[in-house]
């Protein structure tokens, strides 16, 4: 039985997709649920999988087309038995010689012929000996570690690019690789937020002591009750940043046109930094989240996006963002607005400084804040006295539970 593989149902605010990668070529067997191709859209990559176990018949969208919602991909055969030898396959690799053994599929095919290499060379890891689109990278990565040829073959005619692949100690070289849509879009929605905003960033500094050593007493009973869940700092950041936004409305809203919208909930972002880009998976109803669940979500979060797993829902809305430098080292930044929200709060690396206390030279873990704001929607001293009560809020976690 035919079937047609379609492109998901992108939501309203995404007008189509390409297809990144065909992970099964035609003529090969798929299995239920078996991923099938990638659909890479402005905002997260979507898989699409195999509706029974079958045979994919023919491909009708190759890599780097552009499909809209709902459009046939492909041809599958349900119930169907691969063949030995697809003809779709064939095609593919007209190109290689007819004594040749490797298949290579599109998306290895396309990496070939970017880089102008000689698949002869590549030692193929896929099915029936076939050139997988990882064995082209890794042959890119170390070429010194492909298929020896044998020594009567003809060395083959130098290709302009190949200088790119191994390059002499001291060359200078160049490559120009195309932005994905997602980088793309993200370079967007930047420039946007900078032009279209009257962005100001206000300063602090909070002493970390405190969340530490309630982090240090209590981090490996909380593991131990929460079912593995560890605690991190970023939990106390949203509650903390939780009951700011409760406090001061304006920075919880955003523009709409001429129209101020004051979001009655809390819905927190948190920037995670994926190989396919920046992205911002939201934290729902924050203000009914417990450390535990806070922490376990960004977990989730971190692992799904590492993976390429997130999904449309889970970047959707969000009210307020955090994004956190200070895991990679960064002491000081001024991060750019998210839009529509109006403010977006910055995390940096804790360092021990000399700081005066009570007249005495104490040496304390310090972390700089910055909070970047819209100020056509927030006053400076609404941002000023927000970011105020965050350092409060973590230089006394008891008013966290207190809600003081």
């Amino acid at each position: 039985m035919s079937i047609e593989i379609k492109a998901p149902t992108f939501p309203e605010s995404v007008a189509d997709g390409t297809v990144a990668t065909w992970h099964k070529q035609p003529g090969e067997a798929c299995a239920a649920d078996e991923l099938i191709v990638d659909i890479e859209t402005d905002k997260v990559v979507l898989e699409v999988v195999a509706p029974a176990d079958g045979v994919l018949a023919s491909i009708i969208k190759g890599e780097g087309d552009t499909v809209l919602s709902e459009e046939v991909l492909a041809i599958f055969e349900a119930g169907a038995v691969a063949s030995a030898a697809p003809a779709a396959a064939t095609a593919v690799v007209a190109d290689v010689t007819a004594t040749d053994a490797e298949k290579i599929g599109p998306a290895a095919r396309k990496l070939i012929d970017e880089n102008n290499l000689d698949a002869s060379k590549i030692q193929g890891t896929g099915k029936n000996g076939g050139i997988t689109k990882e064995d082209v990278q890794n042959y890119i990565n170390n070429p010194s570690a492909a298929a020896p040829v044998a020594a009567a073959a003809p060395a083959p005619a130098a290709k302009p690019a190949a200088a790119v692949i191994n390059v002499p100690v001291g060359d200078r070289v160049e490559k120009r690789v195309p932005m994905t849509r997602l980088r793309a879009t993200i370079a967007k929605r930047l420039v946007e937020a900078q032009q279209n905003a009257a962005m100001l960033t206000t300063y602090n500094e909070v002493n970390m002591k405190p969340v530490m050593e309630l982090r240090k007493q209590y981090k490996d009973l909380f593991e131990k009750v929460h079912g593995g869940t560890r605690l991190g700092f970023m939990s106390f950041f949203v509650k903390a940043a939780t009951e700011a936004l409760k406090r001061f409305p304006a920075v919880n809203a955003s523009i709409d046109g001429n129209d101020m919208v004051y979001h009655g909930y809390q819905d927190i972002g948190v920037a995670v930094s994926t190989e396919r880009g920046l992205m911002v998976p939201v934290l729902r109803d924050t203000d009914s989240m417990s450390l535990a669940d806070v922490e376990a979500t960004i977990a989730d979060f971190g692992k799904r996006g590492r993976d390429g797993k997130l999904g449309m829902d889970d970047m959707q809305g969000g009210t307020f963002t955090i994004t956190n430098g200070g895991v990679f080292g960064s002491l000081m930044s001024t991060p750019i607005l998210n839009p529509p929200q109006t403010a977006i709060l910055g995390m940096h690396k804790i360092q021990e400084r000399p700081m005066a206390v009570n007249g005495q030279v104490v040496i304390l873990p310090m972390m700089y804040l910055a909070l970047s704001y819209d100020h056509r929607m927030i006053d400076g001293k609404e941002a000023v006295q927000f970011l105020v009560t965050i350092k409060d809020l973590l230089e006394d976690p008891a008013r966290l539970l207190l809600e003081v």
